[in-house]
């Protein structure tokens, strides 16, 4: 197994939003499921907390990776299937999407030749394999190529880069099967009030104050509380399976959010785990997600939600700045349902060339 791909793998690295990972075309990879996650370990150089004999980077935010084909059917321009690799374990998972790796496929795309492109904007459909859905990635051309230099600023990524938008369709339940995955705006988890929802990332939303916290702590402060992380967890299995997705014991998902009235200009300020450790930021579908359930009337993050001017623009607060999602709900037959979803991101190339696995 180890033989196949002693020559090295053919991979581009590229930072995505506020996370950072390898890009690869699915023909170059393995095809059978195992020997392609031991192929991205040693790559990685997992299980090591600290990667140092790989090109992961110690963290799971940086380390992730894209693998991304031509599109089957007429729906999408390509396909993206995401995959988290486990800095100190051997897990391989590809329970949960990326929205922030999801910022570098189109680029990745054209490089690779698989879309040709002209003109001054690119827009490219992308079927995300994890969930099905899809999203529709706008951003910047030159010459026929992606140009990564531009004057948009990302909170977590110092300087500035290219505005890519991302429109997100049909992720309403793209994994748990609903908006509101329990049918309710709130539920009583580990004695808790909670609201579980699932708008292309599942999440459980939860207030500091039931949890005798402000919302402003730091990540360090929050992962130092073992009581308050033994308490999550235990929100986090039961709320995973009344969400739909059975024993989440070894998975990434759901994600939990910690929810306090905003303190800045923000409209509520955000606290996030994934799943175990504090999240610097907060990820792209994620924050999707804690901005739909917020609007949905009765969940316990309406209550401390403060909407911005812009109508449908919800600005979340987290621990390194802010990241503003547009969000539209509507009301079908007393249904809660989502009429748009999309975000704000960057990326870029940081290098491209051949990667070598480890024996």
């Amino acid at each position: 197994m180890h033989e196949a791909h002693e020559a090295g793998v053919r991979c581009m690295l590229m930072r995505g939003g506020t996370s950072k990972g390898l890009y690869l075309l699915r023909d170059e990879l393995p095809t059978d499921e195992a020997e392609r996650a031991d192929l991205l370990r040693r790559l990685m150089g997992s299980p090591d907390r600290r990667q140092i004999d790989g090109l992961g980077g110690a963290h799971p935010l940086t380390s992730k990776v894209a693998v991304v084909a031509p599109a089957v059917g007429d729906d999408a321009d390509v396909e993206y299937l995401f995959l988290q690799v486990g800095v100190d374990d051997r897990v391989v998972t590809d329970r949960q999407n990326c929205g922030n790796l999801l910022a570098g496929v189109g680029p990745f795309a054209i490089e690779r030749g698989l879309v040709q492109a002209d003109g001054e904007v690119a827009r490219m459909r992308i079927r995300m394999l994890n969930t099905g859905g899809v999203a529709v990635a706008t951003f910047p051309l030159r010459d026929g190529r992606p140009s990564y230099h531009g004057g948009t600023a990302i909170s977590g990524v110092p300087g500035t880069a290219a505005r890519i938008d991302l429109e997100f369709e049909d992720t309403a339940g793209a994994t748990c099967g609903a908006l509101l995955p329990t049918g309710n705006a709130v539920d009583e988890v580990g004695g808790l009030p909670v609201t579980c929802v699932d708008n292309g990332m599942p999440v459980v939303l939860l207030t500091a104050s039931v949890l005798g916290l402000t919302g402003t702590e730091s990540c360090e402060e929050l992962e130092a509380d073992e009581d308050l992380r033994s308490t999550l967890g235990q929100v986090r299995l039961e709320a995973g399976v009344l969400m739909g997705l059975g024993d989440v014991t070894t998975t990434t998902v759901p994600k939990l959010t910690i929810l306090a009235p905003p303190g800045g200009s923000g409209d509520v300020t955000t606290r996030t785990f994934i799943p175990h450790r504090c999240h610097s930021s907060i990820g792209v579908l994620g924050a999707v997600s804690v901005a739909t359930g917020c609007l949905v009337p009765g969940s316990v993050g309406h209550g401390v939600l403060r909407r911005g001017d812009e109508p449908g623009s919800i600005t979340l607060e987290h621990p390194t700045g802010t990241i503003t999602t547009t969000v539209e709900l509507a009301g079908v037959d007393g249904q809660v349902t989502v009429r748009r979803a999309g975000i704000v991101r960057t990326a870029r190339k940081l290098m491209d060339g051949i990667a070598f696995p480890s024996r």
